[in-house]
């Protein structure tokens, strides 16, 4: 298809020049928090992620488009989200939220050629009032490191044509990753983007357009979350993910509130950075991946790496072995600090999707698995019960189950995920 690789030409050429040169590399760590999987993990019901991005009932016949069809892509902005299009949900949603007082209210940044997001004079980017992490600085909450030892795995601007490369490469090693996605991408790339779901990667958000964040507006914030937000919903059985990394790391309380609040999406930067978006061959991608290697355990490592093109992911392909001879746990990185959980409602991309606000102890799934999925299937082929081209790894424990994907209220609810509920929190 000649429109996505003449996307991703031009996406390339706007991120080398776009990309300011001071600030960009956050070679260096932060006592952020670190947590490993753990075997119970709860979400808080009253979120209003919840009300924005649910299932409703279970069984009631409905299904998703299937991925790459025109319905699936028709809701969908083609370019920069249109503030004055987006769903009254997210509207009202982040009304409520500027009236409780929850988002702060700090200026739109400038972004000057070859700098780092200029904020109007009085506004200090490292204060505790504006905090940008473009300024490297942290606040409590993001993530910036991960636990000691582990290599916390995440891969940027996905999907791509490179896609089915990395993820290949992963599953012969028996590995998956994290990979914050464009939302366009998605859209202009869904084949790609299905190769790395049923391979039972894990989706987190990049934005719909990656632009620099601060620089824009609450209402378009809203919608460079929301849609991206939709349109992984809509494409994974109803997931909803629970965490997002800005483009160039750009991000403030403003930013951080909206994500956070309004879509219940966790902050995420790095503590290294491989440049892999501006190499022309692999070899200083490897240099610079040896030198992360060779570091101390503590803390874990977040490095910052793309799907971009061949090159990105060659480097990454080129320096795997040297993660294991250094010793490195090698995790994908919303596994790896999400508490046990990578999306909001499922523990991860082949397990159960379950109403949200619902306890969990010592979850298992049942779903199956295969070593034959095809990531060469068209997009809108072979579509799943649920209405999505999903392999045998995504299928659902019940086939029975279809999912719905809309705004309105989740009314009724499995019985034993209820029961299995009240039974954790009376424990």
């Amino acid at each position: 298809m000649i429109y996505p690789i003449i996307s991703l030409i031009f996406f390339h050429a706007f991120r080398t020049a776009a990309v300011p040169a001071l600030g960009y590399s956050h070679d260096h760590h932060h006592e952020s928090p670190q947590s490993l999987p753990s075997k119970t993990w709860y979400q808080d019901p009253e979120h209003p992620v919840h009300a924005l991005f649910r299932r409703d009932a279970l069984g009631d016949g409905t299904t998703y488009a299937a991925v790459g069809s025109p319905s699936w892509s028709a809701p969908y902005p083609s370019s920069t989200p249109n503030p004055s299009a987006l769903p009254v949900e997210w509207l009202n949603t982040l009304n409520a939220a500027v009236a409780a007082g929850k988002i702060p209210n700090i200026p739109q940044s400038s972004n000057l050629p070859n700098q780092n997001p200029v904020y109007p004079t009085g506004y200090d980017p490292n204060s505790p009032t504006v905090c940008s992490a473009t300024e490297q600085c942290v606040t409590p909450g993001d993530i910036w490191d991960a636990p000691d030892g582990v290599f916390a795995s995440s891969f940027d601007d996905g999907p791509t044509p490179s896609t089915p490369t990395l993820v290949n490469f992963l599953q012969s090693n028996n590995k998956t990753t994290t990979h914050f996605m464009i939302g366009v991408n998605i859209l202009n790339n869904p084949t790609q983007f299905l190769t790395a779901f049923n391979a039972g990667h894990d989706i987190a958000v990049h934005t719909w357009t990656h632009p620099y964040m601060t620089t824009l507006s609450n209402m378009d914030l809203l919608g460079q979350f929301g849609w991206t937000m939709q349109i992984i919903h809509n494409s994974t059985g109803g997931r909803v993910p629970k965490f997002w990394r800005p483009p160039y790391g750009d991000s403030d309380m403003r930013v951080r509130a909206i994500a956070k609040e309004i879509f219940g999406l966790t902050t995420v930067i790095w503590n290294h950075d491989t440049e892999d978006w501006a190499q022309t061959a692999a070899g200083p991608i490897q240099a610079a991946m040896s030198g992360f290697l060779s570091s101390p355990k503590h803390p874990g490592l977040v490095i910052l790496e793309h799907e971009l093109t061949d090159i990105t992911v060659n480097g990454f392909i080129q320096s795997y072995p040297l993660i294991q001879q250094n010793g490195w746990n090698f995790i994908s990185l919303a596994q790896s600090v999400g508490n046990g959980s990578s999306y909001h409602n499922a523990q991860s991309s082949s397990s159960e999707v379950t109403p949200m606000g619902i306890l969990l102890a010592n979850q298992t799934t049942s779903t199956s698995t295969s070593s034959t999925q095809s990531s060469t299937s068209t997009a809108a082929s072979s579509s799943s019960s649920s209405g999505q081209n999903l392999s045998g790894a995504k299928a659902q424990t019940s086939s029975a189950r279809t999912l719905r994907d809309n705004f309105s209220p989740l009314y009724t609810t499995h019985s034993a995920l209820v029961l299995a509920g009240v039974i954790s929190l009376c424990v």
